[in-house]
């Protein structure tokens, strides 16, 4: 479930990432020079790895909070517990 979870989350965030920049485009393009084959593949390279490194992010983060949290209540517990 958890697994589930993280890859929709990661999915989710990428999604509202590539449609931002799209969305982010649009303007005046009057002089601008059409961009490169390798224009286009370094940014496609480096837009990958933001991605995935975001993604990875995500999941870690969820999974961390998820996995310490009873923990740390249970702990926050002992110590307030009279």
């Amino acid at each position: 479930m958890l697994k589930k979870a993280g890859f929709v989350s990661a999915v989710a965030a990428g999604i509202m990432m590539v449609g931002g920049t799209a969305f982010a485009a649009t303007g005046d393009t009057t002089g601008t020079p059409d961009p490169t084959f390798g224009d286009a593949y370094n940014t496609f390279i480096e837009g990958g790895g933001a991605l995935g490194y975001g993604a990875a992010s995500l999941v870690a983060g969820a999974y961390t909070g998820v996995a310490t949290t009873p923990a740390l209540i249970l702990h926050s517990l002992e110590h307030h517990h009279h």
